[in-house]
C-alpha cells in the first residue's frame, strides 16, 4: 500500500457527518458476539455492544421498566462511520465511502407456530415453542473513493467484521460496492457475498493485521 491511489479525496468535516451517539451500556467483559467472524478477531478488538440492553449493574435493572429503543440506520452508520480507511488516516465516513441513505434494515418475521386449536388434541399437547426472534438484515451500500480502488474488498471487509462484532445475532450483514461506484462490482461483490471465502481471506494474517488497524479508532 506504499503507492497512494488517492492523493486527493474529497474530506467532509465531522459536524456534517450525521451522528446520534449514545453512551455504551455496561456489560459483562466475558461476554462475546457470536457470527461467521467472530472466532477470526481477538477479544481485545472487540467493543461493548451500545445496544444491548441486557445489563447486570444495579443502575440499569432500576431501570429494567423504561422501553428500549430498535437499532436503525443511524446507529448502523455511527458503528462504521468511524472505521479507518486503509489508505488515509481519515474515517470511511469522512470520506464519504459509508452514507447514511445507503443503508437499509430488512425485518423478516418467523413463521408463527401452529394455532393449538388446530391441532388434533389442543389439551393434551405441551405448550407451543416461544416465538423465533425477527431477523434483520442490514444492507449497507459502500461507495469506493475512486473506481478502480484496489481496496474496495478490504473495506467491505472492515464493515462487515464491524458490523458482525458489534450486532446481535438476529442481525444479517450484507455489505456490497454501491452501483456504478467502482469498474469491478460485481466481482467485489461476490467476494463479500461468499461465506467461504470471507473465512478464508480473514486466515491471512497480513489481511488481519489491516482490518485491526481499520477497526482501532471503533
Amino acid at each position: 500500500m506504499s503507492e497512494i491511489l488517492n492523493a486527493n479525496p474529497t474530506i467532509r468535516s465531522a459536524a456534517d457527518l450525521p451522528s446520534r451517539r449514545r453512551e455504551p451500556s455496561k456489560k459483562s467483559r466475558n461476554q462475546r458476539p457470536f457470527g461467521l467472524l467472530s472466532s477470526t478477531i481477538p477479544d481485545s478488538a472487540y467493543t461493548p455492544d451500545p445496544f444491548n440492553p441486557s445489563s447486570a449493574s444495579e443502575s440499569e435493572s432500576a431501570d429494567s421498566d423504561e422501553e428500549v429503543e430498535p437499532i436503525d440506520e443511524q446507529e448502523i452508520y455511527d458503528l462504521i462511520a468511524s472505521i479507518q480507511d486503509p489508505e488515509h488516516p481519515l474515517t470511511l465516513g469522512s470520506l464519504s465511502v459509508v452514507n447514511l441513505p445507503d443503508i437499509t434494515l430488512t425485518r423478516t418475521l418467523p413463521p408463527p407456530p401452529p394455532s393449538p386449536s388446530t391441532l388434533p388434541n389442543p389439551q393434551n399437547n405441551p405448550p407451543p415453542p416461544p416465538p423465533l426472534p425477527t431477523i434483520t438484515t442490514v444492507t449497507v451500500l459502500v461507495t469506493p473513493t475512486i473506481t478502480h480502488c484496489s481496496l474496495a474488498t478490504v473495506i467491505g471487509l472492515g464493515v462487515r467484521v464491524r458490523l458482525e462484532q458489534a450486532l446481535p445475532p438476529r442481525f444479517r450483514v450484507d455489505v456490497r460496492i454501491k452501483e456504478g461506484s467502482h469498474s469491478t462490482a460485481e466481482q467485489v461483490n461476490r467476494q463479500l457475498g461468499d461465506k467461504e471465502r470471507v473465512a478464508a481471506a480473514l486466515e491471512n494474517g497480513t489481511l488481519m493485521g489491516v482490518l485491526r488497524k481499520m477497526l482501532e479508532g471503533c
